[in-house]
């Protein structure tokens, strides 16, 4: 009938590709040369990734929506659930594959009722770990949080400049081998960038 609103298509299922576009998008103001070509390997767009996390964060707002069925809805069942305990509280690890990188899994901490408590990526079980002794090996995308925490222990915890993002602070040698103090950030819980902050 005339002058009634053309009827809205019904939105795409949001997919595993879209969900990995997500983890890039947030990745992208520290690496934009590694998002694009991981982009370009996805075969997506700079559009789709925007609109991919523009769908993410409609899902985050809506009632529930960091609860675990988020995560099984998009991205299928878990490889893996296994039983957590950190310290007095119990949870359980829920780990998704990551196609676009097949060393490490998406790892969600629940609580027993299904509630959200951390998600980030980690090494996958029986994938080699990378060998972190100094600056030079802490290149962007090489390590994940607990990795980076047990080569430079002890690191201490810094506070992310935004959600999904974490610091450590830590000494680590440089080239030369002299002890210096590093910042690292990582986003997912990959590894984006590393500052020297202090003088050996």
């Amino acid at each position: 009938m005339r002058g009634m609103p053309p009827a809205k298509r019904p939105a795409s299922p949001f997919t595993p590709l879209d969900f990995q576009l997500v983890l890039l998008r947030r990745m992208a103001d520290h690496n934009p040369r590694l998002v694009e070509e991981a982009r370009h390997t996805l075969g997506a767009s700079a559009a789709d990734m925007r609109e991919a996390n523009r769908r993410w964060q409609a899902m985050l707002h809506a009632p529930r929506g960091r609860a675990l069925s988020r995560y099984r809805s998009v991205l299928g069942e878990p490889e893996s659930v296994t039983g957590r305990r950190i310290g007095d509280l119990s949870c359980e690890a829920f780990r998704w594959p990551v196609p676009l990188w097949p060393e490490l899994r998406f790892e969600v901490l629940a609580a027993p009722k299904g509630v959200v408590w951390n998600e980030w990526l980690v090494r996958a079980p029986g994938a080699p770990a990378p060998v972190l002794r100094t600056l030079e090996d802490l290149a962007p995308w090489s390590c994940t949080v607990d990795e980076a925490a047990r080569a430079f222990a002890p690191a201490r915890p810094l506070e992310g400049t935004a959600p999904t993002r974490w610091g450590l602070a830590f000494a680590a040698a440089d080239g030369s081998g002299v002890r210096r103090e590093c910042a690292a950030e990582f986003t997912w819980g990959l590894l984006q960038r590393v500052a020297v902050t202090g003088r050996p």
